[in-house]
């Protein structure tokens, strides 16, 4: 299991390094979404590279059975991704992922107290609503 978090750990370092590359690309296409549609367009390609290497998909039919709300997190990722383009160059790249981390973590919170989507119920006590505040406090400090 150490290797899933070694994995997550390089994960949050891709964020890191992606914010400000994005950053510097907005600036040559001159605007947020312009560098969001490029930045998208490299992953899908590269996904879809991937994708043809994996084989079958289990048919088209089973995307149609899906429940509508699940295309949601298209629009989720694009919205993140244009907000830290525009983000990162104005108050820095510590600030944008404390802040960040401070927003996933609170939401994270509701969504497992409340076992939203079908996630396992973990309620909201004291300790880890106090873990949310000292992050966001400490977003504050740094963006001071």
């Amino acid at each position: 299991m150490s290797w899933l978090y070694l994995l997550v750990a390089l994960a949050g370092t891709a964020l890191a390094l992606q914010a400000p590359i994005n950053a510097q690309l907005a600036r040559w296409l001159e605007h947020p979404v312009r560098s969001s549609m490029v930045s998208f367009t490299v992953g899908a390609l590269s996904l879809l590279v991937l994708t043809l290497f994996l084989g079958r998909w289990p048919g088209l039919n089973k995307l149609q059975e899906a429940p509508p709300w699940v295309w949601v997190g298209g629009l989720l990722g694009a919205f993140y991704v244009t907000v830290i383009i525009f983000a990162t160059p104005r108050i820095g790249t510590t600030a944008t992922f404390a802040l960040v981390i401070a927003g996933q973590l609170s939401a994270s919170i509701l969504l497992d107290h409340f076992g939203v989507l079908g996630l396992p119920k973990h309620p909201a006590d004291w300790i880890r609503l106090l873990g949310v505040g000292f992050l966001v406090l400490g977003a504050l400090l740094i963006r001071r």
